[in-house]
């Protein structure tokens, strides 16, 4: 089936159906008191009448059992105090290694003034004029490249941007621990600075693209889709489109990511409240124009996006609405936000396209905004007026969950690949999200010390929902796991594609200028790309698991940054969490429970 069948209607009529499934470890774990005296063959005051009729042979034997029993105990102390050079089993130093290139690639799409301390020595600085185009004459340098092409998309940045900093406000301790923190939090700032700037507040106007998506073949005019090049060697136009507040879903997505990298940034007072004001004038501006024009049929990017739509066609704005009304609520804990959010996000999910519904990615937010409401109710309930919505969306979630592990609601590919959208490409980001959100619950219910779930009269097991999100991001890596004995992720494993669509890792390095006309050399040879895109996770097989390493197939080859922004959600979810000390007797899963509450209280 194209998506899973869950409506809010569905999720309402079944909210008194979702019970408690006890697990095999649940019941073993319970203890019980009987008071049952069973009579002693022997009575308690019987003699046996030892006698030690060797003393010496005693004594021995007394010596070496206490020797033997001091050795086992010393043992067992310089085990337990010994420093572990390395505490992380080896699948978690393979998903650090994982982790670390998964980011990696972020540093390979950066555009602007290129960092000098960058991994990556293919790149250079780029776009330095990007804004001072004959449309627009604004700073817009800086930002991440989408793809493998040379083009900047506001839309599905604002949607990294937010995800990442999602995984960073759960996971923290654990990009903490693997030493990874720091990097995160430099692409989550290469990406809010650039939100900022496409973010114009005094008019309520963002940038949704910089560079031309028009593949014009008949004029031969240079831009960033017929040209094969380096985007340190572009000389040709960059165009701006420009929206305004009725673009909401575009509006919507970067208040949601400024607010959720505010919570990133909240040690640094002054940045963070820079993008919290930033959203909130963007925020009032399309919620005021929403509220008060309802005879308006509201627009989304598609009216001034422009060629972007070929890329990013939005379905609607609703979710983006809600999405970023919920993250702004948690990054200021104003009512105001979350009053807007519960109230219309029935609305939203009602108008929820079939082919999206159960999928969380930069088109659709209500999978994941009901995960996050269902975060509230569980961790921070706030009760009236909001208990309805709330109890909504962690019905909705139930059923969610329930949906990834039949196959009533969606097929797999032949090995195991949930196939969220079987009718289009690149399945990999889907089922990272997925395996994100599905493990992120799996922790959530595990802090609550529930084992299982039912939803209608399916149900599952906390192992079983475990099994599922490790699957689904295990197949992207492990040359076992899936039938091309391949990772789908460069520069990890033994065998990994060598022929990514991607203009820089294609192109070599080599200090020469190469034109377009060199640079459709490059596109059309078989040989492997010179330059090693680290991290690049590829759009991935089909539904048969057939893939074609191919450098002039992107629909197999290509990355982009919303889908590795998925798999370092999901790579870190399932990442060992830090050791915890001998003092602490509760798991915290490497979770961070109550930081996104900081400054959430209960209504007056």
């Amino acid at each position: 089936m194209a998506g899973s069948s869950t409506t809010v209607a569905d999720a309402q009529k079944h909210s008194e159906t979702c019970k408690l499934v006890p697990s095999a470890s649940k019941w073993n774990s319970s203890e019980f008191d009987l008071d049952v005296s069973l009579p002693s063959p022997y009575s308690k005051s019987y003699d046996f009448e030892l006698v030690i009729s060797d003393k010496t042979h005693y004594k021995r034997f007394l010596y070496v059992s206490f020797a033997l029993a001091f050795l086992v105990l010393s043992l067992g102390l310089v085990l337990r105090f010994l420093p572990h050079k390395n505490h992380h089993h080896r699948q978690s130093n393979n998903l650090t290694l994982a982790v670390n290139r998964a980011l990696t690639f972020f540093d390979a799409q950066k555009s602007g003034s290129y960092p000098s301390n960058s991994p990556i020595s293919f790149r250079g600085s780029s776009g330095l004029q990007d804004g001072n185009s004959s449309n627009i004459h604004v700073d817009l340098v800086g930002g991440f490249y989408d793809s493998g092409n040379n083009i900047k998309f506001t839309f599905p940045t604002a949607y990294t941007i937010t995800l990442l900093s999602w995984s960073v406000i759960e996971y923290h301790r654990k990009f903490a621990d693997i030493g990874e923190l720091e990097h995160i939090k430099d692409i989550i700032k290469w990406g809010s600075d650039y939100l900022l700037k496409v973010s114009v507040p005094a008019s309520a106007k963002s940038d949704s693209t910089v560079g031309s998506a028009s593949n014009d073949t008949k004029n031969l005019v240079p831009n960033d889709i017929n040209c094969w090049q380096r985007p340190e060697d572009m000389s040709y136009k960059r165009p701006v489109s420009v929206c305004n507040e009725t673009a909401s879903d575009l509006a919507g997505e970067i208040v949601a990511a400024l607010s959720a990298a505010s919570i990133v940034f909240k040690q640094d007072i002054g940045y963070s409240q820079g993008l919290v004001k930033t959203a909130e004038v963007i925020y009032e501006a399309t919620e005021k124009a929403d509220r008060n024009s309802r005879a308006v049929t509201y627009t989304t990017i598609d009216a001034c996006g422009g060629e972007a739509r070929k890329f990013y066609d939005s379905s609607g704005y609703k979710d983006e609405l809600v999405w970023g009304a919920t993250w702004l609520f948690f990054a200021t804990g104003n009512h105001t936000y979350l009053d807007y959010a519960t109230t219309n996000y029935a609305a939203a999910a009602d108008n929820e396209t079939v082919e999206d519904k159960g999928i969380f990615y930069w088109n659709n937010k209500i999978t994941a905004n009901a995960v996050l409401f269902t975060r509230l109710r569980f961790f921070r309930d706030l009760g009236f007026p909001y208990e309805k919505t709330l109890e909504l969306s962690s019905n909705m979630t139930d059923q969610l969950m329930c949906s990834y592990l039949s196959d009533k609601y969606f097929n797999t590919t032949p090995g195991g690949l949930i196939l969220l959208r079987p009718h289009n490409g690149g399945p990999l980001q889907f089922a990272a999200t997925a395996s994100f959100l599905s493990k992120l619950y799996n922790d959530y219910l595990t802090l609550l010390l529930r084992s299982g779930w039912n939803c209608t009269n399916d149900g599952f097991s906390l192992e079983m929902l475990q099994s599922f999100s490790t699957s689904q991001a295990s197949l992207y890596l492990s040359t076992r796991d899936n039938p091309r004995k391949m990772s789908y992720m460069v520069g990890f494993g033994d065998r990994y594609p060598t022929r990514v669509h991607h203009r820089s890792a294609s192109i070599p390095w080599d200090g020469q200028y190469h034109s377009c006309d060199e640079g459709n050399r490059w596109l059309n040879s078989e040989d492997q790309n010179p330059n090693i895109l680290l991290g690049a996770v590829v759009a991935g097989p089909d539904r048969f698991d057939d893939f074609s390493d191919e450098r002039d197939k992107p629909w197999f080859t290509e990355p982009s940054i919303a889908s590795n922004a998925a798999l370092v959600a999901a790579l870190i979810a399932h990442h060992d969490p830090p050791r915890q000390s001998s003092a602490s007797n509760s798991p915290t899963l490497g979770l961070d429970l109550m930081g996104i509450f900081e400054k959430v209280q209960f209504k007056s």
